[in-house]
C-alpha cells in the first residue's frame, strides 16, 4: 500500500541526510520560553505563534507509524507557511523501529523529535526528554491523554505528546455480514467460532491478519489480558506487575492460557494463506477489496487507508470476544503512543515552536479529525465524519471501554512477545513452551525495568 511505500522511501532518503543546526536556538532559550498559566489552561489555549526570525534550521523527526506518512507530510507542508525558515525532515518506519531508536540514541544522533509507546516508557526515555510541563499545548491536551504521557517518578512531569488518541478492536466489513446473516457482531467465543465457520462457507475469508508484524500480537494480547485480570479481582497494571517479577504464570489464567491462543489459532485457520508474510498493506489489500470480512490486531488507524481501496465500504467496528461473557468484548481505548522533544536538541526552541504550533493552532485542531482521521487527542478538534472513532466512541459510552493494557510494558518486551507468538503459528514450538518463554522472557524484561 501506498503508506508502505512512502515508508520506505523516506527511510532511505533521510539516512543520508546531514542535519543543520538553528541560528540562535538553544536549550536556555526554550527554558526562558513563555509558558501557559494554570488559569489559561482552564480555558481556550491560544495558539503558539512561532518566532518566524529565526536563522534557517533543520528539525531531524523519526517516529513509527508508517500509516500517518501521507498526514504527517500535510502536516510539515502547513507548517512550513508558518515557518518557512524551518525544515523537517522527516523519517518514519515500523517492524523495526524500537531497535533502530535505540541505535540512534547509542550513537549519539538522537532525533529532535522521537516516538515511543506511553506510559511506561514515558520513563525509559526520560534522561534524553524535555519536560513540557507549562508550554502552551499542556492547555490543549486531554487529560487521560496527558496521563499516559507523565512520567511515573518522583515530580512526575509531562515528557511526551500523542499523534493520537486510539480505538483499538476488530474492525469488520458490515455488507459481508449482513450477506452472511449475521445480525449482531459475535461478542462470544463460540458466537465468533460459529461466526467464522458461516463466512468462510460463503466463500470469505473470516480474516486478514497482519501476523508479519510484531506489533499486532500485542494488540490482541491486551483484550485477553484485560479480561484475565478483570476475572481474577485486579487491576491490569497489578497482573503485569505480576508477570514482571515472575509471580504469575500464564497457565494460571484461562483467558491467557486457552482463549488467547484458541484465537490465535482461529486467526490463522481462517485466515491469510500465508499469516507470517502477510503485514498491514496486505490486511488493507484484503479487506478493502472485500476478500476478508475482519481485521485482526488493528483500530482506527486503517480507516483512511481502506477508504483509499474502497469509499463505499461499510466499516463495522467492535471489541474481542475474550469469554463467554458477552459483556467482555469491549472495545479498547488511550494514547498508546508518545512523540517525545529531546531534552538537548541543538534545535530546541524551534522544535517547541512546532509541536506547540501543531496542538494550539487552528489547522492543528482541524489536522487530527480532517487530515488524520484519528482520535483527537486535544480539546476543542473538530468532530470526526470515520466510521471506527463514532462507533468507538458509541461503544465505549455503551459498555465501557477495556484498560489500554499495552502502556503497561515497554516496546523491548513487546517486540520479544511478537516473535514468540510468530514461533508459535509457524510451530516451531508448541503452546506450553510459548508460554513457558513468555514467562522467562517477561520477568527477563521488564523486570529489570
Amino acid at each position: 500500500m501506498k503508506k508502505k511505500w512512502i515508508s520506505i522511501l523516506l527511510s532511505a532518503s533521510m539516512a543520508a541526510l546531514v542535519l543543520a543546526g538553528c541560528g540562535g536556538a538553544s536549550k536556555e532559550a526554550a527554558e526562558k520560553a513563555p509558558v501557559a498559566s494554570n488559569q489559561s489552561q482552564q480555558k481556550e489555549t491560544p495558539a503558539a505563534k512561532p518566532n518566524t526570525s529565526e536563522e534557517p534550521c533543520e528539525i531531524y523527526m523519526f517516529i513509527n507509524s508508517p500509516e500517518y506518512a501521507d498526514a504527517m507530510t500535510e502536516l510539515i507542508e502547513a507548517y512550513k507557511e508558518v515557518a518557512p525558515h524551518v525544515t523537517i525532515n522527516y523519517e518514519t518506519t515500523q517492524n523495526d523501529y524500537p531497535t533502530l531508536l535505540k541505535a540512534k540514541i547509542n550513537s549519539g544522533d538522537i532525533p529532535d523529535i522521537f516516538a515511543s509507546t506511553s506510559g511506561k516508557e514515558i520513563d525509559v526515555y526520560r534522561e534524553y526528554s524535555y519536560d513540557l510541563t507549562g508550554q502552551p499545548l499542556q492547555g490543549t491536551i486531554q487529560e487521560s491523554v496527558a496521563d499516559a504521557m507523565k512520567s511515573a517518578e518522583e515530580g512526575g512531569g509531562l515528557y511526551g505528546i500523542a499523534i493520537k488518541g486510539n480505538y483499538f478492536g476488530i474492525v469488520y466489513n458490515k455488507d459481508i455480514f449482513e450477506e452472511c446473516g449475521i445480525t449482531s457482531f459475535p461478542s462470544t467465543i463460540a458466537e465468533m467460532k460459529q461466526a467464522c465457520e458461516t463466512i468462510s462457507a460463503k466463500g470469505y475469508k473470516p480474516f486478514t491478519t497482519g501476523f508479519n508484524e510484531w506489533w499486532v500480537f500485542k494488540h490482541v494480547w491486551q483484550h485477553y489480558l484485560d479480561a484475565a485480570a478483570e476475572n481474577a479481582g485486579m487491576d491490569v497494571s497489578k497482573l503485569v506487575q505480576m508477570f514482571e517479577k515472575g509471580e504469575a504464570k500464564v497457565s494460571d489464567y484461562p483467558e491467557l492460557y486457552n482463549n488467547f491462543f484458541e484465537f490465535i489459532d482461529l486467526a490463522v485457520k481462517y485466515g491469510d494463506d500465508k499469516p507470517l508474510e502477510t503485514a498491514l498493506d496486505a490486511e488493507i489489500s484484503a479487506f478493502g477489496t472485500g476478500k476478508a470480512a475482519m481485521v485482526v490486531g488493528q483500530g482506527a488507524w486503517i480507516e483512511a487507508d481502506v477508504l483509499s481501496v474502497n469509499p463505499n465500504i461499510k466499516i463495522g467496528f467492535d471489541g474481542y470476544p475474550v469469554t463467554d461473557k458477552a459483556e467482555q468484548c469491549q472495545v479498547i481505548s488511550g494514547s498508546d503512543q508518545s512523540l517525545h522533544v529531546y531534552k538537548d536538541s541543538k534545535v530546541l526552541q524551534p522544535t517547541l515552536d512546532f509541536v506547540n504550533w501543531w496542538y494550539t493552532s487552528d489547522y492543528g485542531k482541524e489536522w487530527f479529525t480532517n487530515v488524520a482521521g484519528v482520535v483527537p487527542p486535544i480539546k476543542g478538534a473538530a468532530a470526526s465524519n470515520y466510521a471506527i472513532i463514532n462507533q468507538g466512541d458509541a461503544l465505549s459510552s455503551q459498555k465501557g471501554a477495556a484498560a489500554l493494557a499495552v502502556c503497561y510494558s515497554t516496546d523491548s518486551w513487546h517486540e520479544v512477545f511478537g516473535a514468540l507468538i510468530q514461533d508459535y503459528i509457524g510451530g516451531a514450538v508448541d503452546k506450553d513452551a510459548t508460554c513457558t518463554a513468555i514467562e522467562t522472557r517477561w520477568k527477563e524484561i521488564e523486570g529489570v525495568q
